[in-house]
C-alpha cells in the first residue's frame, strides 16, 4: 500500500503508523482463527483498512470496525461501503461493549502504541465476552505480555493476563513497513481466552497485589509489600523472592493469604 493523493494522513497525537504491506496484512488476519459459534469480528482503528480488506470477505464472520480519527471515517466509507453502519465512529476505550455486541466477539487491530495497553485493560475487564485476540504492538510491549516469569520482561500485564488467556508471540515486524516508520519494531501478538472462569480471589484485589508486588521491582516482596502486609506475616510465602519470580499461580496464593488477613 503506497501513499497517495487522498489518501489518510498519519497523525501522531493518534499514535498512527500505518501498515503498508499486505502479505503482513494478510498474515495477520490469517491468524483470526475464530472458536467455535464466535462470529463477530472487532477491529480497532482500521486507519486506511488494511486489515478491513482481508476480513471483509471472510464469510465466516461479519466484521465491525471501530476509528477515532475522523479522516479515516469518510476513506473507509468510500472504500468500503459493504462496512455500511458496522463501522462506528468512536473511541473503543468509552464504548459499551455490552451494548455493542450481545454475543461474544473477538478483536483484530493494528494499534496504536499509545493506547495499546489500555486496549488491553479493557479487553480484561470484558474478558468473558472476548475469547480471541489479535493485535500489533510495540515489540518490547509484545514482549512483557507474553514473558513467563523469571526475566525482566515479566511484568503486571504478564501476570493479570496470563490467568484468562493463553499469549502467543506469533512473529515481528519492521519499522519499514509502515507509512511513517516508527522507531522501534512491531509485533503480533495472538490471545486466545482458557476455560478457567474464575479465580479464588476477586479481579480488584488481584490487580492491586501485583500492581504493588511490582512496584518496585528491584526489592523482595517483603519490601514491596509492605503497605498492604498484615502485622505478622511470619506464615506468608514468596516474601524473600521479587515480583518477576512469581508466576501468576503464587500472586494469587499470595493474594488470598493478605486477603484473609
Amino acid at each position: 500500500m503506497t501513499w497517495k493523493p487522498g489518501d489518510v494522513r498519519a497523525k501522531k497525537f493518534l499514535g498512527q503508523h500505518f501498515l503498508n504491506d499486505e502479505d503482513t496484512a494478510q498474515a495477520i488476519v490469517d491468524a483470526l482463527e475464530l472458536p467455535d459459534g464466535v462470529t463477530d469480528v472487532l477491529e480497532i482503528g482500521p486507519g486506511m483498512g488494511v486489515l478491513t480488506k482481508y476480513l471483509l470477505p471472510n464469510k465466516a464472520y461479519t466484521t465491525y470496525a471501530v476509528e477515532l480519527d475522523r479522516d479515516s471515517i469518510p476513506y473507509l466509507n468510500l472504500h468500503f461501503p459493504e462496512l455500511k453502519d458496522r463501522l462506528i465512529e468512536g473511541d473503543f476505550l468509552q464504548m459499551n461493549l455490552d451494548e455493542l455486541f450481545e454475543n461474544q466477539f473477538a478483536i483484530i487491530g493494528n494499534f496504536p502504541y499509545n493506547i495499546s495497553t489500555q486496549i488491553l485493560f479493557r479487553i480484561l475487564e470484558f474478558k468473558n465476552k472476548v475469547p480471541l485476540m489479535v493485535g500489533m504492538f510495540q515489540k518490547e510491549v509484545a514482549e512483557r505480555i507474553a514473558s513467563p516469569p523469571g526475566n525482566r520482561d515479566y511484568g503486571i500485564l504478564s501476570v493479570l493476563l496470563q490467568p484468562w488467556f493463553d499469549i502467543e508471540y506469533l512473529f515481528t515486524v519492521d519499522q519499514h513497513l509502515f507509512t511513517p516508520p516508527p522507531r522501534v519494531k512491531s509485533a503480533i501478538l495472538r490471545m486466545k481466552r482458557n476455560d478457567r472462569m474464575t479465580m479464588r480471589v476477586d479481579q480488584s484485589w488481584f490487580t492491586t497485589v501485583v500492581k504493588v508486588g511490582f512496584n518496585q521491582r528491584r526489592k523482595t516482596l517483603r519490601n514491596a509489600l509492605r503497605p498492604i502486609l498484615p502485622a505478622d506475616f511470619s506464615h506468608i510465602p514468596y516474601l524473600d523472592l521479587r515480583a518477576e519470580a512469581l508466576s501468576w499461580q503464587m500472586f494469587e496464593e499470595l493474594a488470598v493469604l493478605l486477603k484473609s488477613n
